[in-house]
């Protein structure tokens, strides 16, 4: 089933980039839902939706909507996203499920792919194998930063970027990780010099994300950002299983991601 655009469905009343995470109506789940059976439920999340409740209570998260979905809250987060990534989240339905999906994550036997719209124009594939750890500089807690030299005691974070089309300022990418570290992606963009398009943290002042959250979106913003979250979307998961067995999920890039791509390339 493929993704509609959310776009064509938020009331106009409701502020999608407020500094309260919206509330998830009633009818929208369902437009995000990719596949479902009695093992699992695959959903390619737009940008604006936390994964976890948030302050603004349980149905403001994609956890909530699936619980009120589902009608119970036996379920199990396979998969997750930053709030302003898009793109695909696992729910398994059953212990076993949510364990076979787990481990393969767990023994990397799971390739990912996202599609990244990056600032300036990448005229060559790049990987980057370098750790991350806390900012302890930045006045943002969570930021994180790449370890240049002498992190060999950190767990290892390796992504390599590949350029699929460029502008004359900005790069499409797929981007592909082979380990899931906090902020892998946007802080190795960073490191490269080739930042994540709207991203509040990792973009032009890292200031933003801490006014994004007092205040939601402002003039600021806009004046700095060229789109409202992270161009960043979880495009495919291929599991493979110790039976031999594979499966594969592809979520579709929602209408703002590709309105964006529309505008800068």
């Amino acid at each position: 089933m493929s993704n509609s655009s959310t776009s064509t469905t938020q009331p106009l009343t409701r502020d999608l980039w407020g500094a309260i995470p919206p509330i998830v109506e009633a009818d929208e789940l369902s437009q995000w839902i990719l596949q479902e059976d009695d093992d699992l439920l695959v959903i390619n999340k737009p940008g604006w939706l936390v994964c976890h409740p948030s302050k603004n209570g349980p149905a403001s998260s994609l956890v909530g909507a699936v619980r009120t979905y589902l009608g119970s809250d036996k379920l199990h987060l396979v998969s997750r996203l930053d709030r302003e990534t898009s793109g695909l989240i696992l729910f398994a339905k059953n212990k076993s499920t949510s364990r076979l999906y787990q481990m393969a994550l767990q023994q990397r036997q799971v390739e990912k792919t996202y599609l990244a719209l990056v600032k300036g124009v990448m005229p060559h594939p790049i990987e980057i194998d370098k750790p991350l750890t806390d900012d302890k500089k930045s006045p943002v807690h969570i930021k994180q930063k790449v370890v240049a030299c002498g992190g060999e005691s950190l767990p290892p974070a390796n992504t390599r970027f590949v350029p699929k089309a460029s502008g004359a300022s900005h790069t499409l990418c797929e981007v592909y990780p082979t380990t899931g570290r906090k902020h892998q992606i946007r802080a190795h963009a960073h490191f490269i010099g080739h930042p994540i398009i709207g991203d509040k943290l990792y973009g032009p002042d890292p200031l933003l994300y801490l006014r994004f959250i007092e205040a939601g979106w402002t003039a600021e913003h806009a004046q700095q950002l060229d789109m409202q979250r992270q161009a960043l979307h979880c495009s495919q998961l291929r599991f493979q299983f110790p039976d031999g067995s594979s499966r594969c999920f592809s979520a579709p890039e929602p209408e703002d991601f590709a309105q964006t791509c529309r505008q800068l390339l």
